[in-house]
């Protein structure tokens, strides 16, 4: 499963892991590793977005109800978020 938008995500993280953009899409990634709980994410933080990043979300959105969070790609990708937003 190839997912660009993963790779954009990462890229935007990356550039700057501390704006409230960066930690959104973060914070909405994490969550959809946590299934059993829900994937509890406060949709009124979708404000914080510009549209084009809101679209973003809305695709990963998509591709958790593929099930891409099990995929070897989302974990390479988490992986890269985890480090971007740590070193920030």
């Amino acid at each position: 499963m190839s997912t660009p938008v993963l790779g954009q995500i990462v890229e935007l993280i990356e550039e700057n892991p501390h704006s409230a953009a960066a930690l959104t899409l973060y914070a909405l990634v994490s969550t959809m590793e946590y299934d059993g709980a829900g994937c509890l994410f406060k949709l009124n933080k979708l404000s914080d977005l510009s549209p084009d990043q809101r679209q973003l979300a809305y695709q990963l959105m998509e591709l958790m109800v593929a099930g891409a969070p099990e995929s070897d790609e989302w974990k390479r990708a988490k992986v890269k978020m985890d480090t971007a937003v740590r070193q920030g």
